[in-house]
């Protein structure tokens, strides 16, 4: 099998939340939307691989914890303390954590989703 595209479906329960969320807090860049009676998504490009988000998911106000949300999308930056400061102009609190391996900040999406951003410099040393 040859694998020609890649990509995430993310369900949620606040669609227009998450897909703000996604496009301004994280300016993400939209590829493509669709809103018709059989099907809503909006479609975001992740550095070559898609984010698909759809409606049909289930939000958690405080956030998800892994035995709900097992997944996590982490956003690979170049400094995290400078995206923090920038997460907080756009409304999103991160909480920044720093380990032994790098520097990690973890936040939620509007449906509770985790989400993380990590320095890159390291990553997979």
């Amino acid at each position: 099998m040859q694998i020609e595209k890649f990509g995430i479906i993310l369900n949620t329960e606040q669609y227009a939340a998450c897909v703000s969320f996604y496009r301004d807090a994280l300016q993400l860049e939209v590829l493509f939307e669709k809103d018709t009676e059989e099907e809503r998504l909006t479609c975001f490009d992740l550095g070559g691989v898609y984010l698909m988000v759809e409606p049909g998911g289930r939000a958690s106000a405080s956030g998800k914890p892994p035995a709900d949300c097992p997944s996590k999308l982490r956003f690979n930056v170049a400094d995290v303390e400078a995206a923090v400061a920038e997460l907080a102009r756009r409304g999103v609190r991160a909480e920044l954590r720093r380990r032994p391996w790098g520097i990690t900040a973890e936040f939620h999406d509007p449906d509770g989703n985790r989400c993380a951003l990590r320095e890159v410099a390291g990553f997979g040393a």
